[in-house]
């Protein structure tokens, strides 16, 4: 498998997927997510799922965002079904969420006609533009600036229109800026038996972690080598319990 550009999307596609991920990633590592979370999408996509994951620059128009991304990904399903890239119609779709992925997810169940299996939204925050945004406060001493819709009026619309009934939510006991809890005190008011809450050891950089390769000295394997692996599993503890519990979530049944 290879990653490949379609319709401004970011697409990895397994041998018969079984289901369709679309991935939105954190506001300042989202313009190349097949690059900075490559190690988590291409686990789904070894896992059998098939990987859409959209890019978009951050603005304060969170609204505008989450528009531009569903139609991108629309667009981009479309074409893969066209193409016959995905040759099982009807695959169930799951949405992927980091940081401020997980509020376009939120915003995309609330405005438009978006049909869900369920979402993953890790480390979900909704802060305000001045608390969010470096010298902010400065700008806002000129003139007043916010994220639209506000997070006041975010987790209104949650409330009152998020569609999606299945969620998985996902919050590191190190993230300081992580708002899962709150979420989950109203989603839980809209599906009361439908939001799982995960809390996993890690901070709020843990899904952007990368794997790496521990080159071995000859044919046998020595107790540097062990010494190696033994480094690597513990540098990737936190992202493998992220994909446990991903996994575990997405197919229940399976054995992961």
């Amino acid at each position: 498998m290879e990653w490949q550009e379609n319709s401004g999307n970011w697409v990895l596609i397994p041998p018969h997927p079984k289901a369709v991920i679309h991935f939105l990633g954190g506001a300042f590592v989202a313009t190349a997510p097949h690059v900075t979370y490559r190690w988590l999408l291409e686990m789904l996509a070894n896992q059998g799922y098939a990987v859409i994951a959209t890019p978009f620059v951050n603005t304060l128009d969170h609204l505008a965002i989450a528009k531009d991304v569903f139609s991108s990904f629309n667009n981009c399903l479309n074409n893969l079904y066209a193409s016959r890239i995905l040759r099982k119609k009807y695959l169930p779709i799951y949405g992927i969420g980091h940081s401020m992925g997980s509020k376009l997810h939120l915003l995309i169940g609330s405005f438009f006609p978006v049909e869900r299996a369920g979402n993953i939204l890790i480390s979900f925050n909704n802060f305000a533009a001045r608390d969010a945004i470096p010298l902010v406060e400065q700008i806002s001493s000129v003139m007043k600036v916010e994220f639209t819709p506000s997070p006041q009026m975010t987790n209104r619309l949650i409330q009152k229109r998020y569609q999606v009934r299945r969620n998985l939510l996902i919050k590191f006991n190190d993230d300081n800026i992580d708002q899962t809890l709150r979420l989950s005190d109203i989603l839980r008011i809209r599906f009361p038996s439908m939001v799982t809450v995960q809390r996993l050891n890690g901070n709020h950089l843990t899904p952007l972690g990368q794997d790496f390769v521990w080159p071995t000295a000859g044919q046998v394997y020595t107790p540097v080598d062990a010494i190696g692996q033994w480094l690597k599993q513990e540098v990737y503890r936190d992202l493998n319990q992220v994909k446990r519990e991903i996994l575990r979530w997405l197919n229940p049944l399976a054995a992961v």
